[in-house]
């Protein structure tokens, strides 16, 4: 039985379409897409890069605190004046103008709170786990960092180096 040890490695590129490129030779050569990432300085989409698409569950969590905001709303809106009815003149204990404020920004405050939590969550921030960090990303490059068996380390380098990588090199997690 024999083990195969896997090495990271960081390929920096000058611009955006040769490091696009890498991912589908890292892919021909057989880096599955959980072994990449792409480091950039600059928003970059799944689809520019022809990556899947990466699911997430803020969606899911801005809806639930939106309904989680409309029963707070509903409750506040007609339970707390049925509990405590005070009647002014001849309107009725629960107005509708009130109502439709108190509801909509109870939704819209439930909405933000749940997008932000899971927009928290969803990018595992904090992390304390040790970071790659690349400086020729602050002068606008882009680097893939992926993990590949130590013994295609060498073929997978020539591939990159051919498609135009400034460099190869074996990637260490370095202090920020």
């Amino acid at each position: 039985m024999t083990v195969t040890t896997n090495i990271s490695l960081l390929a920096v590129f000058p611009d955006l379409e040769p490091a696009a490129d890498a991912i589908d030779r890292l892919r021909t050569l057989g880096v599955p897409d959980d072994q990449m990432n792409v480091i950039s300085g600059t928003p970059v989409t799944e689809a520019m890069l022809g990556r899947p698409r990466q699911w997430t569950n803020v969606p899911r969590l801005a809806l639930g605190g939106a309904l989680a905001g409309m029963i707070i709303g509903l409750f506040l809106a007609f339970a707390t004046p049925s509990l405590y009815p005070i009647q002014v003149g001849r309107q009725g204990i629960i107005s509708g103008p009130p109502t439709v404020v108190v509801v909509f920004e109870m939704t819209m405050l439930g909405l933000l709170l749940s997008t932000f939590l899971g927009v928290f969550l969803d990018s595992y921030f904090p992390s304390y786990r040790p970071m790659h960090y690349v400086p020729e990303i602050s002068d606008g490059k882009f680097a893939v960092f992926f993990s590949c068996p130590q013994e295609d380390s060498e073929k997978i380098t020539k591939a990159m180096t051919a498609l135009g990588a400034e460099k190869v090199e074996a990637a260490e997690a370095q202090p920020l």
